[in-house]
């Protein structure tokens, strides 16, 4: 997911990373084997209690903790109270599994950035922090860096208050390297320390998790064993469905960015299940439909391709919650508790005139649940800044 100048999560062993931002490139590739998928023997208590604390369908966003083109930041105070979800971007790397995190000074002091949080959990929101984006890397090569993160990550949790975090990795594993067992454990120790309110996404591109169905191995289906070791502590999963070409969708057509049908066809495919390598390989089991929302850039300078209209997010949502608006792919029956939908970004979208989080909080509210939350009283007041020119990207190859 995104940006410029920015760190954190990722492995040691580095495919070229892909972007949210349209000032980022995309997926080039590294060599690299998938392992198989690893679970730890003791699963905690699952998050049900967590699931319910928030609205039924949720709208998510991404705050820049930093400056780009869409202008420089600005306090969490002064974020629009459509959003229910805010994913600050991003931690920093402070080597050897160390975790950090630098408040951009336009922000706030920490006091008041500290403070904010509070109010806006107040006002029944969720502030999450991202480890990952486009720089940087972490590596949890053994005990002591995996002890070295549980413990920066839970010490950024309990200083600032967030109510967990959000695994951006836009840097592919290798089979057999030990962060993909070490961060599953670390998740899992973070969990435990932090208890059944930890809240836990991730923001994967669309060729680490449904790239799996035509080949498991490589940068294709690479998420897909961290999502399954992951899978009691998940609270939601919002794969970015732009920035990468189409996909293969479980009965082989090509399913194309910035469609209803990308948009359904992924969801289903991660709730449903599917096997890889055809449908001939190991087969990843379906999640939950309130794990599960979709990744979309939130204007046309947000993201290079894959923009959506309004109407194609309402058909979406419609689609997956309530089984109409469908285009060519229909689930197999309506997901009623569907988790929502995840933009970069929240700044993005201010720049933009606020024209897709207003139209996806309508459609979510329209569509039924405990969609109410406290509001918020605080106005935006955003300084906004010329849109740049986007760049040419290119697709993943194998």
């Amino acid at each position: 997911m995104k940006t410029t100048a920015l760190s954190p999560l990722a492995s040691s062993v580095m495919a070229s990373s892909v972007a949210w931002d349209n000032n980022q490139t995309e997926l080039s590739l590294s060599s690299f084997e998938l392992g198989a998928p690893v679970r730890d023997n003791q699963s905690p208590p699952s998050l049900e209690a967590r699931s319910k604390a928030l609205p039924s369908h949720t709208l998510v966003g991404y705050w820049h903790n930093f400056q780009n083109p869409a202008g420089p930041t600005y306090p969490l105070s002064q974020i629009s109270k459509d959003w229910d979800v805010l994913v600050v971007a991003f931690a920093t790397n402070n080597g050897n599994g160390n975790v950090g995190f630098d408040l951009d000074p336009a922000a706030g002091s920490e006091d008041q950035f500290i403070a904010n949080i509070k109010s806006l959990q107040a006002a029944g929101k969720t502030i999450v922090l991202s480890l990952g984006g486009q720089n940087g890397s972490v590596t949890l090569n053994d005990a002591t860096e995996t002890t070295n993160f549980v413990n920066s990550v839970f010490g950024l949790i309990t200083k600032y208050g967030f109510d967990g975090i959000d695994l951006d990795l836009e840097n592919g594993v290798s089979q057999g390297l030990p962060i993909i067992n070490n961060l599953i454990s670390a998740v899992k120790q973070l969990r435990q320390k932090v208890g059944s309110s930890f809240y836990l996404s991730m923001a994967p591109e669309h060729p680490y998790v449904q790239g799996g169905y035509v080949s498991f191995g490589r940068i294709w289906g690479a998420y897909l064993p961290i999502i399954d070791g992951l899978r009691d502590e998940l609270t939601q999963i919002h794969v970015q469905y732009y920035n990468n070409g189409g996909f293969t969708y479980s009965d082989g057509r090509t399913l194309n960015e910035g469609t209803v049908d990308c948009l359904v066809g992924g969801s289903v495919m991660l709730i449903e299940g599917f096997k890889t390598s055809f449908g001939i390989g190991w087969e990843f089991k379906g999640l939950r439909p309130d794990q599960v929302s979709f990744g979309v850039p939130s204007g046309p300078s947000s993201a290079n391709r894959g923009q959506v209209s309004n109407e194609v997010v309402r058909r979406a949502l419609t689609c997956l919650v309530q089984g109409v608006g469908c285009d060519t792919i229909k689930p197999p029956s309506a997901y009623p508790t569907y988790r929502g939908v995840v933009t970069w970004s929240i700044n993005w979208d201010s720049h933009d005139g606020y024209g897709f989080s207003k139209n996806a909080r309508s459609v979510l509210d329209g569509l039924g649940g405990a969609n109410s939350p406290p509001p918020m009283t605080t106005t935006p007041t955003i300084v906004t800044t010329s849109k740049p020119s986007t760049s040419p990207t290119t697709k993943p190859t194998s």
